[in-house]
C-alpha cells in the first residue's frame, strides 16, 4: 500500500500548561507557523506514531451543537462551512476550550499543543495533539555533549483527528482519538465534543476476518494456526462473557505473543480501523472456531479442529464431506430412512 501524501494547509503550535490545583494557562502562538522541511517532518512524525497507536476510539459530533460539553463542533463548522473563523483564530478558540475542559477535570498535563489542517491525499482533517518534552543529547561544532529539549512523540499523551471530508459527506463515524488501556483521557474527550460510535457487532466481524487473515498470511502450519485462533476465540470470548471491553494491543500480546507487533500492525491497518474499547459479541466470534454453512436442503456445523482430527474430511476432488463418528440416535433415524 503507497504510502498517504500529507499536505499541510495550515499548522500552528500553542502551549498548554496545568499543574496542582492552579488554573491551567497558555501560551498562544499569533500567526501560523511557517510550512517548511521542520513542520512537514513533525508533521509526518505525528501522524505516524498516530497510525502506529492501535488503541483508538472513533465517534462523531452530538447532532445538536447546543447539547455537545464542548463548543469545538461549533468552532469547525464556522471555520469550514460559514468561514466566519480564519486558521489563527479557530486554534486560539480551541485552545480555551482546551483549558476549560482541562480546568473541569482537574487533568494535570503540560505540553506543545499542535493544531493542524492536513490534506491526506484527498481527504480534508483537522489534527489535535498534546505534545510532551523529552531531554535528548546532541553533539556541539566543538564535539561537546550537551542537553536538549525534543517533542516526546513516543508518549504522545493526548490527540485527535477531524475526518472534515467525512464530516460534511454525514458519515457515521469521523472523529477518532488515543485509548489507552482504559479509556482517553476524558478532559480530552470532552473537548473534542464526541459520542462514541462503535457498533460492537460489525467490529467483532472485521477482528475476527482480521485475525484470520493474519492466520493466513503467516502460512502456519494446521496445528498452529488453530491454536492461534482458539487462543483469540478464549480471550474474546471472556471478554464477551465479563462484559469487558477489548484493547487492540492487548489482544495482540494475548494472541500472537512472540511477536504482537505484527498482529498488531495489521489489527491498526486498512481502510475501515477497527475501534478499540469494545465489548466483543459473543456470537461473531464463533468463525474463529467452527464452520457453519447452509444449503437448500441442509444444515451443517462443526469445530476447525474436527477436520486434522479426522471427524470431518473434506474431499476436494469430488467436493464432498465426509462425517465420521456419528451418534447412535443419527445412526438408528438414516438407517429407519
Amino acid at each position: 500500500m503507497s504510502p498517504i501524501q500529507h499536505t499541510i494547509t495550515h499548522l500552528v503550535v500553542h502551549k498548554l500548561h496545568r499543574s496542582g490545583e492552579s488554573p491551567a494557562s497558555a501560551e498562544l502562538r499569533e500567526g501560523a507557523c511557517r510550512v517548511d522541511d521542520a513542520a512537514v517532518r513533525l508533521v509526518e512524525r505525528l501522524c505516524g506514531h498516530y497510525a502506529d497507536r492501535s488503541s483508538k476510539g472513533y465517534g462523531r459530533f452530538a447532532e445538536d451543537e447546543g447539547e455537545a460539553d464542548s463548543p469545538l463542533p461549533r468552532l469547525v463548522r464556522e471555520h469550514v462551512v460559514d468561514k466566519s473563523l480564519d486558521f489563527a483564530a479557530l486554534s486560539q478558540r480551541m485552545m480555551d476550550a482546551l483549558r476549560l475542559c482541562a480546568d473541569e477535570e482537574g487533568a494535570e498535563v503540560s505540553g506543545y499543543v499542535v493544531i493542524a489542517r492536513i490534506l491526506e491525499g484527498a481527504t480534508d482533517c483537522l489534527w489535535i495533539a498534546v505534545v510532551g518534552e523529552a531531554v535528548g543529547s546532541a553533539v556541539t561544532g566543538a564535539l561537546d555533549i550537551v542537553d536538549c529539549l525534543h517533542l516526546d512523540f513516543a508518549a504522545l499523551p493526548a490527540a485527535g483527528r477531524i475526518d472534515l471530508s467525512g464530516w460534511q459527506r454525514g458519515d457515521e463515524r469521523y472523529v477518532s482519538f488515543l485509548k489507552g488501556r482504559g479509556d482517553v483521557a476524558p478532559w480530552f474527550k470532552r473537548f473534542l465534543g464526541c459520542g462514541d460510535v462503535v457498533i460492537a457487532l460489525k467490529e467483532t466481524k472485521k477482528l475476527v476476518q482480521r485475525l484470520s487473515d493474519f492466520a493466513e498470511t503467516q502460512r502456519l502450519e494446521a496445528p498452529a494456526r488453530d491454536a492461534m485462533l482458539e487462543r483469540a476465540h478464549g480471550y474474546l470470548d471472556e471478554l464477551g462473557e465479563a462484559g469487558s471491553p477489548l484493547a487492540l494491543d492487548e489482544i495482540a500480546r494475548k494472541v500472537w505473543p512472540d511477536q504482537p507487533e505484527r498482529l498488531d500492525a495489521v489489527l491498526s491497518s486498512g481502510e475501515a480501523p477497527l475501534a478499540s474499547g469494545f465489548v466483543p459479541d459473543r456470537r461473531a466470534i464463533r468463525p474463529l472456531v467452527r464452520f457453519r454453512a447452509a444449503g437448500e436442503q441442509w444444515k451443517l456445523e462443526f469445530d476447525r479442529a474436527s477436520l486434522h482430527s479426522g471427524a470431518v474430511h473434506y474431499d476436494r476432488a469430488s467436493d464432498t464431506l465426509v462425517l465420521s463418528g456419528l451418534p447412535e440416535y443419527l445412526k438408528k433415524m438414516l438407517q429407519e430412512e
